[in-house]
């Protein structure tokens, strides 16, 4: 089993769970920490294990042994920190919502494929036992089809309007932030909507503190979308289909809960505490991949963040969040 060398770009929380994912596989070599501190880079380096760090994104992805980076810079940098580690031959695990906008993940992926490079969105559910278990279920027919869908992701964020969630700049906003896991649920498991309905309430700085989303089809399939800032709603993702349902529901700890109603039936409950919030899935998925040669994952395509993207521009179309200078 070939082992990689694994770089992190960025140095917040996420970096520091998904560093702590690293340690569970024996195929990771954690390797360097680049920021643009080096007092920063050498105490997240030092904490999460890292065997080198840099004080500037450029040196971090010049170094020849480094093989793998993860972007776990704000959103509105991915674009920028994705094409310097391309350019510099990495191949890249870029954190979501991969950009801004479609137009930009549009550049990282023409980048990637015109240099041979992987590189993949990390949408942390498709790679979830509950998740995998979930479309199991539904893939073996006893529900019948999915009629309906509603996923809803929200928790408390405490007005600041110089903290990323709330800064435009940095793509705040609960849409971006957090709104991207039902609308990516609903993509995954009922295809592209006919037509789309939005309405956000905007925060003083521009960043949407909630937003819903109606996503309907053709053939009569309804689905909903909610994200919020101001309200415990929680996590959750419901599936209504002709023969049952399945509640897919998550703390903010990530452990997994799935109920199972089938008509006529009692209920099934499941319980998943994966180690490590399950963050070694994604990195296990980017290893496989390049151990096969391949430059995109078949579990999240890199057409899919596209269309997730594009998605999630006309919502935003829709419900009036502008990040300026970065939406045509």
């Amino acid at each position: 089993m070939k082992t990689y060398n694994w770089g992190i770009l960025g140095t917040g929380s996420i970096a520091r769970k998904f560093a702590k994912s690293l340690h569970l596989l024996d195929n990771a070599n954690l390797h360097s920490a680049g920021s643009r501190d080096l007092e920063r880079a050498q105490l997240f380096a030092h904490e999460c294990g890292f065997k080198k760090h840099y004080g500037s994104y450029e040196a971090f992805v010049d170094d020849p042994d480094l093989d793998i980076v993860y972007i776990s810079s704000p959103h509105s940098h991915h674009m920028e920190h994705t094409l310097l580690a391309l350019r510099n031959g990495k191949h890249v695990i870029c954190e979501k919502p991969m950009s801004i906008n479609a137009s930009e993940v549009e550049v990282m992926i023409s980048e990637a494929k015109s240099r041979g490079l992987f590189l993949m969105e990390a949408l942390w559910p498709p790679f979830q036992p509950s998740y995998i278990k979930a479309r199991e279920i539904l893939e073996s027919g006893k529900l019948g089809k999915i009629v309906h869908m509603s996923g809803k992701f929200a928790f408390i964020s405490p007005y600041d309007p110089q903290r990323r969630t709330y800064n435009v700049e940095l793509g705040g906003g609960s849409l971006l932030d957090i709104g991207i896991y039902p609308i990516m649920d609903i993509l995954r498991f009922m295809g592209h909507p006919d037509s789309i309905e939005a309405s956000s309430i905007l925060s003083s700085t521009g960043a949407d503190e909630s937003t819903s989303v109606i996503f309907r089809f053709n053939d009569g399939r309804l689905a909903e979308a909610y994200s919020s800032f101001v309200n415990m709603a929680g996590i959750s993702t419901d599936f209504n289909c002709e023969r049952g349902n399945i509640i897919l529901t998550r703390g903010r700890d990530r452990s997994q809960h799935l109920l199972v109603e089938y008509e006529g039936c009692e209920s099934e409950e499941m319980l998943f505490t994966p180690p490590a919030q399950g963050y070694q899935f994604e990195a296990l998925e980017v290893m496989h991949c390049l151990d096969q040669r391949l430059t995109e994952s078949h579990v999240v395509p890199l057409q899919f963040s596209l269309d997730l993207a594009r998605t999630l521009d006309a919502v935003r179309k829709r419900s009036g969040i502008i990040y300026p200078g970065r939406d045509e």
